[in-house]
């Protein structure tokens, strides 16, 4: 028995830590969004919108720091929309953030001008934009693939 002792604690351990990872994941601070408003991507010259999604709005420095923090469950048709108050280079990073995202940046002529591709989840990388952005609007990791938005395609939104 005393054999024995040192492999079943090892499997008593093993199976605690995997219960103790769903368990943590039933505890999880999960954010629930209020969609606001509607973001559309439109082609370069904006003779035809390719998609639309429901948007959660991020306009003021608390719910803009806070991004899409705690939220471990976005609709496929829905993201987040950055309005920041002026057209300047931005850095976003994925700290607290379960979700891997494409993060679209957006100038003030409402064009987009850098798109990050599948952001790894919680990461303190910084993302930038590369170029002055007014907007940014953040969606589920894919989508700008699945409905080919490419840079230089434009974005309008409704009023929130």
């Amino acid at each position: 028995m005393q054999r024995l002792l040192p492999y079943l604690l090892l499997m008593f351990f093993l199976n605690c830590n995997g219960s103790d990872k769903s368990e943590l994941d039933d505890f999880r601070t999960n954010r629930i969004l209020e969609y606001r408003s509607e973001v559309s991507f439109h082609s370069a010259n904006n003779d035809r919108e390719i998609s639309t999604i429901k948007v959660a709005v991020a306009e003021d420095d608390n719910s803009r720091s806070e991004g899409l923090m705690d939220v471990h469950d976005l609709p496929a048709d829905a993201g987040m929309l950055f309005i920041f108050e002026d057209n300047q280079p931005r850095s976003f990073w994925m700290a607290n953030t379960p979700l891997s995202l494409d993060i679209i940046f957006v100038n003030s002529d409402m064009e987009i001008v850098r798109i990050h591709r599948n952001t790894p989840p919680y990461s303190h990388e910084q993302i930038q934009s590369d170029q002055p952005a007014k907007y940014v609007v953040e969606v589920n990791a894919g989508y700008s693939l699945r409905h080919d938005i490419t840079e230089g395609m434009l974005i309008s939104f409704t009023d929130y």
